[in-house]
């Protein structure tokens, strides 16, 4: 299962934290996403979608 957005690909993003003495360790920020289902050409799917296209509207919710 991969973490990353299925309309907008937005993905896990590595990086470094660093403290007050400069001391650099390596950590990851991971995109909040959603699973939900979806209608997608007459079908319904299950997707993962960020919070960012799930407040932008971009998908339309099934219930």
């Amino acid at each position: 299962m991969s973490r990353q957005c299925d309309l907008c690909g937005k993905g896990t993003i590595f990086g470094n934290t660093v403290s007050h003495a400069k001391n650099r360790t390596r950590r990851t920020w991971r995109p909040n996403l959603v699973s939900m289902k979806t209608m997608v050409g007459g079908t319904v799917i299950s997707v993962k979608i960020c919070a960012r296209c799930l407040r932008s509207n971009k998908i339309v919710k099934h219930v």
